[in-house]
């Protein structure tokens, strides 16, 4: 799957604002999606990536955009998770446990069935638009995924750096 091509939709169980549901990639038709993968839950790095893209949330809704988690845990692991350690985190939280999504994606470690940290934002038409894959200790920028957003919205040539409000190439 390479930036540019249909985006693997999904319908799977996940565990979102208090409640294991069926989500479908379908249910955000008309918006951006913002997937992400994290490696396990009850792990160090990955709350803190939970947390900040919590308290962003608002302002990718202002951009029209839904962020969707994902890892290869089950729901029942997320629900327990997020009940104790992570309240604050409202959006929906994909249970990838038969690793479909993952390898669609390009981010499942095969030997252990563990996600690398794998960023995907996808257009309403649903084609991949920007991706960035990392290793599993080093976690990633929410004004950078916010920015890129942006940038991709503003249909522009985006130099380096730039924000929203300023003017493209």
């Amino acid at each position: 799957m390479k930036v540019g091509e249909k985006a693997p939709g999904f319908n799977m169980e996940a565990y979102w604002n208090g409640e294991m549901k069926r989500i479908k990639s379908s249910d955000f038709a008309g918006k951006w999606i913002v997937l992400f993968f994290y490696p396990r839950d009850f792990t160090f790095v990955c709350p803190t990536e939970l947390r900040a893209l919590a308290n962003r949330e608002g302002d990718f809704q202002k951009e029209n955009a839904q962020i969707v988690g994902a890892s290869t845990d089950s729901a029942y692991s997320h629900k327990a998770w997020f009940e104790k350690d992570l309240p604050n985190v409202k959006y929906p939280v994909l249970a990838d446990t038969g690793h479909t999504l993952a390898k669609d994606y390009g981010v499942l470690i095969e030997e252990d069935g563990t996600a690398l940290r794998g960023t995907f934002i996808i257009s309403p038409d649903g084609v991949l638009q920007y991706s960035v894959v990392s290793n599993l200790n080093v976690g990633r920028s929410v004004d950078e995924t916010l920015r890129v957003l942006c940038a991709l919205k503003s249909g522009g040539l985006c130099p380096v750096e730039w924000k929203k409000g300023e003017k493209t190439l």
